[in-house]
């Protein structure tokens, strides 16, 4: 299985990285209770931290905001995932846990303040192909509604697109039967790629800490348009 950049998305982004890790053999289960600890302490951190700022003081979500903006998104209508999570801190209304691979995206993505998603390959047919929607592309997400990719940057197989930096799809959902995991990083644009491969790899070690398993980071940008999956 290869991952690749579309040119389009290239020419419209030249400077977009997305890390990824390859999880294989990992056990998907309930999480323990230090990771639920954690998980809660840090949204009640970042609760009293945006008592006096805004949501969209932090870099990170200011520069996916203004590149939703280039893109000819709204990002005020189609929040992205992680300024999304943000928000429902700010409002009090932590996240519930799910289980460790749920958890620890969600951890991940307060963490970095970047939208992070991840992936069951075993339902993902094909290539996965990382391009710009158009008004044909949508699908059917978590939020149980049906989601356009128009000008949006999505992930797509050979079925359909599955995933964007707003909302993933039911399709390729992880659950308690998922061994094998695609985690995406949409990394701001400004990081150069050696801070990019730094923050996947260190978020891919602390995954299969907790998961068990085994990860292959990589990060796909303008000089690296594509990787294989199962490359030795």
């Amino acid at each position: 299985m290869k991952f690749k950049l579309n040119s389009t998305l290239l020419n419209s982004v030249p400077e977009i990285k997305l890390g990824i890790n390859h999880y294989t053999r990992i056990t998907v289960s309930e999480s323990p209770q230090m990771l639920q600890g954690r998980l809660r302490l840090f949204q009640e951190q970042l609760f009293f931290d945006l008592d006096d700022k805004l949501v969209t003081d932090y870099p990170e979500v200011k520069e996916w905001r203004e590149l939703w903006k280039q893109l000819g998104a709204d990002p005020n209508e189609h929040k992205l995932s992680s300024e999304a999570l943000l928000l429902r801190i700010q409002k009090q209304n932590y996240i519930d846990t799910c289980n460790t691979a749920v958890d620890l995206n969600n951890f991940f993505s307060l963490q970095h303040k970047i939208p992070i998603g991840i992936y069951d390959l075993e339902k993902i047919s094909g290539d996965v192909i990382a391009s710009l929607g158009t008004e044909d592309d949508g699908f059917t997400g978590l939020n149980d509604q049906y989601n356009t990719m128009i000008n949006s940057i999505q992930l797509s197989d050979d079925t359909s697109s599955f995933a964007s930096p707003v909302v993933d799809s039911k399709r390729t959902a992880i659950t308690s039967s998922t061994t094998d995991a695609l985690h995406v990083f949409y990394i701001p644009p400004s990081f150069d790629v050696k801070t990019s491969l730094e923050l996947t790899t260190a978020c891919g070690n602390m995954f299969t800490s907790m998961s068990g398993g085994d990860v292959r980071t990589y990060v796909v940008h303008e000089g690296k348009t594509s990787i294989i999956l199962d490359e030795d």
